[in-house]
């Protein structure tokens, strides 16, 4: 059996049953639902020949072309959804829920499985998760120089039942020239946009959302337009610690970083650093001097979320004597409750 089903009640069911997406592997890489396997009914290079054939010769001869392609794999399709699927029940979708769904939903629904096809395919799964940033949001945000501790606090927040989401983890990027150091690789900017709509379409829109404060982009991915909007309007509680501690910290943590990591991080910023303090990091990396290396980041760092922060209107200081992360979410949800935040 095979029936259509709208986008929301397939990520329903994308919990219990697994996702088939049928498109080709690089359009899979671009952006896909997070809970999808890759399931191609073509290559790359089918895809690219299919498309070339209707172009130039029109719809009836790369439909044929397709199914020349498609057919040889028929009983390898079925056998690798056998092993995926063993209940015989699966959701299947394409880009527009055309063809390629279409043909696969027709080959399993054939062999006897249940097939889920999402109405309007990936494109209306996208349309889903573009319309979760543009909703209106009770959002708070968490700032502070780098190295105050920012993102170890969200885990605590959550413990104390806020709603809370981590933009660098789903970014996999630290924000800075350092960002990517013990970090994977960063999704694309649309695949960025699907774990972050897939957080927000859980969670409820009255509710207080924790954030750290970011700009515009995070290492290589993009905040959409809308939800950076509402983030720029949004309050922000500015934590401050002690620079002497906010340097330890980070020097700690660099320590264990290979230098030429180190190295090409601060080439990154040496127009913003200058030529003699680049120097003097490269130089200190080299003897293993990390918090003077570190001291001398941060001094760019420190002046440019300062120019960032004097652009917002509704800001927050507040000063904490240390960077336990338990005490410290303590702190400041106190902080936000005092300020009817939450």
């Amino acid at each position: 059996m095979v029936n259509s089903i709208s986008a929301q009640e397939f990520l329903q069911r994308a919990g219990q049953l697994p996702v088939l997406d049928v498109r080709a592997p690089k359009e899979f890489t671009v952006g896909h639902i997070p809970q999808a396997h890759s399931f191609p009914i073509f290559s790359d290079q089918e895809r690219a020949t299919v498309g070339t054939a209707y172009k130039q010769q029109g719809h009836d001869p790369a439909v044929l072309l397709g199914l020349d392609l498609f057919g040889p794999k028929l009983s390898a399709f079925v056998r690798q959804a056998t092993q995926l699927a063993p209940d015989k029940e699966l959701l299947v979708h394409c880009w527009r829920g055309g063809m390629r769904s279409g043909a696969m939903a027709w080959l399993l629904n054939f062999s006897g499985f249940k097939v889920h096809l999402l109405k309007g395919g990936y494109k209306a799964y996208r349309r889903l998760m573009q319309a979760q940033f543009s909703k209106p949001r009770r959002l708070l945000l968490l700032g502070g120089l780098t190295g105050s501790g920012k993102t170890a606090l969200l885990p605590y927040l959550q413990q104390h039942d806020q709603q809370v989401i981590d933009l660098e983890k789903l970014a996999c990027h630290k924000g800075s020239a350092f960002g990517t150091i013990g970090m994977p690789p960063q999704p694309s900017t649309e695949q960025f946009e699907n774990l972050l709509g897939m957080k927000l379409l859980r969670l409820h829109e009255q509710q207080p959302l924790w954030l750290e404060d970011e700009s515009t982009t995070i290492g290589k991915v993009m905040l959409p337009h809308a939800f950076f909007a509402q983030m720029q309007q949004a309050p922000a509680i500015v934590v401050e610690v002690p620079q002497k501690l906010r340097i330890q910290k980070l020097a700690e943590e660099y320590c264990r970083t290979d230098k030429a990591v180190l190295e090409a991080a601060i080439l990154k910023i040496r127009k913003r650093l200058g030529g003699l303090a680049t120097k003097e990091a490269l130089e200190a990396i080299a003897r293993g001097d990390m918090e003077k290396m570190v001291r001398i980041a941060l001094v760019y760092y420190d002046k440019a979320y300062r120019h960032d922060l004097a652009k917002r209107t509704h800001v927050l200081p507040l000063a904490l004597p240390g960077l336990d992360p338990e005490e410290n979410a303590r702190h400041l949800l106190q902080f936000a409750q005092q300020h009817q935040l939450i």
